[in-house]
């Protein structure tokens, strides 16, 4: 008797699972269960997407030997917000270069998409559009974020027109150079120096950014710490004095064409479209204010017009101010020429004050430069009168 109750007493009670309450009840729990698992969720995305944020953008080039190419296009990258932050790792290693977000002048590919921008594979022949100079490292990087970093610095919109004028002004001026110097590529035809029996006068092989890059390189005899870690730290430090060398020369370019050479190009355009009230065949152009930069916007609007007759001579004054004494300069033949176009008179080369005005028969003559290529007088009259003179002598 005792054995059945105690048997009775340890039957498990019957569920009724058709109790819509019950029911209610494992519903609600698993709801609970399930706002639970999707909470976690979240805070796992969240908390993984926040590890990204604050996870650095590596960039990735080789150890050893550095050059301005290199140098210059971590530098460039940096500029811009995504790589602000970034961390460097200079090594040849396939399997770290892989973690690398970007990767320049190692590893054999170029990809934009993948962001790889190598330039050393044989069958690389990439150029910049419409020049002829194959793109190294610093090229490559200027092609495809060029825009970007003049835009910021401009704060106009990266397809604005004047983006795309300087980027193709500050290929052709500074990057272009670079380029050639790590593609062994010689600003002259070795072969038509040869064959013209030319030679060097000096030797100009310091007088570059790619010879200032190659002396921050360490010595074959440094003391080297003996713990690999510290010494490839050492070597980079070396390669980061490099980099901001070459990052604030080319900073300079962009301030230069952005603050300077661009707000010329419109005064330029107007002295030019002006030229023909001072001399019939239009080779006299006078600036009116103050002298701008202008060769450059020069003979790019002559290239467009396409005249017979060259400007000659150009007037501006020293000054903003109305007493200001003028300048007659001389165009050279090409923008880094010393030879001029039409050097001012022989006769006059090396006079100064009255003894000039006394030889030019003008007055208020200030100089004439022995060599030709600049003079000046006390007025615009006397200026315009010796360029006047000048071209038809």
């Amino acid at each position: 008797m005792l054995g059945e109750t105690w048997t009775q007493n340890l039957t498990p009670p019957s569920i009724d699972f058709s109790n819509h309450k019950f029911t209610n009840i494992i519903n609600r729990f698993i709801t609970r269960y399930r706002f639970r698992m999707f909470r976690n969720t979240i805070k796992m995305a969240e908390t993984a997407a926040k590890r990204l944020k604050t996870s650095p953008v590596t960039i990735g080039t080789h150890n050893g030997h550095f050059h301005a190419d290199e140098a210059l296009a971590v530098y460039m990258l940096r500029l811009l917000p995504t790589y602000q932050s970034s961390e460097l790792i200079r090594t040849r290693d396939p399997k770290l270069l892989e973690t690398c977000h970007t990767v320049v002048d190692v590893g054999g590919e170029y990809s934009d998409e993948t962001k790889r921008y190598d330039h050393h594979q044989r069958t690389f022949d990439t150029t910049f559009p419409n020049r002829p100079t194959k793109l190294s490292s610093a090229g490559l990087v200027y092609m495809h974020y060029g825009k970007a970093i003049i835009a910021q610095h401009l704060g106009v919109a990266e397809d604005a027109e004047e983006v795309a004028v300087i980027w193709r002004k500050i290929y052709e001026s500074f990057i272009e150079a670079l380029d050639a110097h790590d593609n062994g590529i010689s600003v002259y035809d070795p072969k038509a120096i040869s064959a013209a029996g030319l030679e060097k006068k000096f030797s100009d092989g310091g007088f570059s950014l790619g010879a200032m890059v190659s002396r921050l390189n360490p010595n074959w005899n440094d003391p080297t710490p003996s713990d690999p870690v510290e010494a490839q730290k050492a070597e980079d430090e070396k390669f980061l004095v490099a980099s901001t060398r070459m990052g604030e020369e080319f900073s300079r370019d962009l301030d230069y064409y952005t603050k300077s050479w661009l707000p010329a190009r419109s005064i330029v355009q107007q002295a030019y479209a002006k030229r023909l009230q001072y001399d019939s065949k239009g080779r006299i152009l006078v600036f009116d204010g103050q002298s701008v930069p202008w060769k450059d916007h020069l003979y790019t609007l002559e290239d467009q017009e396409n005249s017979e007759n060259k400007v000659l001579y150009v007037l501006y004054p020293e000054s903003p101010r109305p007493d200001a004494k003028w300048r007659i300069q001389c165009v050279p033949v090409t923008k880094d020429s010393f030879q001029s176009r039409k050097p001012l008179p022989e006769a006059w080369r090396g006079f100064r004050d009255e003894e000039l005005s006394q030889i030019t028969g003008i007055p208020g003559g200030v100089f004439v430069h022995a060599a030709g290529f600049i003079g000046g007088n006390k007025t615009f009259d006397g200026a315009s009168k010796m360029a006047a003179t000048a071209v038809d002598l």
